[in-house]
């Protein structure tokens, strides 16, 4: 069983600010709606312009649950969903910025150094700097104890060599959170992508998230410092990138939100509309009860959504597993409500500018990324037996501790 790592407290001096209501978001909401023609001009031409990053940060979309010392707007958990929802209901691949970024954020703000902290998370808040989360390889995708990459030990640096696959934002990454193994033990290093062997091959024609700006990566004897290194060897995979990919999970959750919302809002203002015969669509009953479905999935994922922020603000044990119903829910949420969209808008909804198409596209890519939907199936059984078993263990009341004696 791996040793429990100690862990240095992060700069927290300024806690989520509450006085901020969920739905103060008047600079972010005008951004959203300033890009909203030009997302599907994006996902056609292979992503947004590069200073897109620092206009999200001004628009307070980066670090938004950072500590204010970090540069960060101390958000909360809710807060930040609501930020990821709007802005997933506009872009999956602006979106996905968000998700990367805060991903690798998380990572170093919970297990990385003090110098780590002040070096990226400022570059990171302000979108000066972009990060990447380099895991997937050809042999290890849900198995990430399947890597291959090695991190080799060097006096005072430290050597990585492997082939990374599927790196969100990779094209555009100053620096990439590397999941490798140091000997026969995890090990998790940020590894800068202007150092002598990073190579980047530019991914084009996959099936969602085309302006992402994806990429995959290849570390020729890359040599970095050994303070790069995040954690000790061992811990790489189940605390750095855990870490990294629990947030992911949280973000993909609140995004595939506003993903289903979207294309909701844009079928029903379809069949109010679209006559055939002289008929509103929206007057037949099979149309009526689509509707009704898609908007019960919404519903249902913005409702796990936030049961999933609610336990991470409050710190809750089971705020992972409740991430990951809710990653769960979400995704299949936005997958069934834009297959649905496109459905009730016919060619309309097959057009290259339509939103609902490139959401269907998107959607499949949510239900594989930070744990595919059997995986998140699993997990959730795991916690839901576990209770159960924790619950019915000998020598424990099964009626409670108020039962008759």
């Amino acid at each position: 069983m791996t040793e429990r790592l100690p862990r240095t407290e992060p700069n927290n001096s300024t806690e989520p600010n509450d006085s901020t209501e969920p739905n103060d978001f008047t600079e972010p909401n005008h951004f959203t709606e300033g890009i909203r023609q030009a997302a599907a001009e994006w996902d056609t031409a292979g992503g947004p312009p590069r200073d897109m990053a620092e206009r999200m940060a001004k628009a307070g979309l980066l670090g938004a649950d950072l500590p204010a010392g970090y540069g960060g707007s101390a958000r909360s958990a809710l807060q930040l969903g609501e930020l990821t929802a709007a802005l997933g209901a506009v872009c999956t691949s602006l979106r996905s910025l968000l998700t990367v970024q805060a991903m690798v954020a998380a990572a170093v703000l919970r297990w990385g150094t003090e110098e780590q902290r002040h070096t990226w998370l400022p570059a990171l808040a302000s979108g000066e700097r972009i990060a990447g989360l380099a895991v997937t390889e050809a042999d290890a995708g849900s198995d990430l104890n399947a890597v291959r990459t090695t991190i080799e030990r060097d006096g005072g640096r430290l050597r990585i060599s492997g082939h990374k696959l599927w790196v969100t934002y990779g094209e555009w990454a100053d620096v990439l959170l590397v999941l490798g193994r140091e000997g026969d033990r995890p090990t998790a290093v940020l590894v800068e992508t202007d150092r002598p062997g990073v190579e980047r091959e530019p991914v084009s024609g996959q099936l969602g998230l085309r302006g992402a700006r994806i990429a995959h990566i290849r570390f020729r004897d890359v040599e970095v410092p050994a303070g790069n290194r995040v954690a000790p060897p061992g811990f790489g995979l189940s605390h750095v990138i855990g870490t990294a990919l629990d947030h992911g999970r949280f973000t993909v959750a609140w995004g595939c939100v506003g993903m289903a919302r979207a294309c909701l809002d844009e079928a029903a203002g379809h069949v109010l509309t679209r006559r055939q015969n002289g008929v509103a669509l929206a007057e037949h009953e099979l149309v009526r009860a689509k509707i009704a479905e898609m908007h019960l999935a919404a519903e249902s994922a913005r409702a796990l959504a936030e049961r999933a922020a609610r336990l991470r603000d409050d710190r809750a044990p089971d705020a992972a597993s409740a991430t990951f119903a809710a990653k769960y829910a979400a995704a299949r949420a936005a997958a069934s409500v834009s297959q649905d969209a496109v459905q009730l808008q016919g060619a309309a909804g097959c057009a290259p500018d339509s939103l609902a198409q490139r959401f269907f596209r998107d959607a499949k890519v949510m239900q594989i990324i930070e744990g595919a939907d059997e995986v998140a199936l699993l997990r959730v059984a795991e916690h839901v037996l576990g209770g159960r078993r924790a619950r019915t263990a000998p020598g424990r009341n099964p009626a409670g501790s108020g039962a008759a004696r």
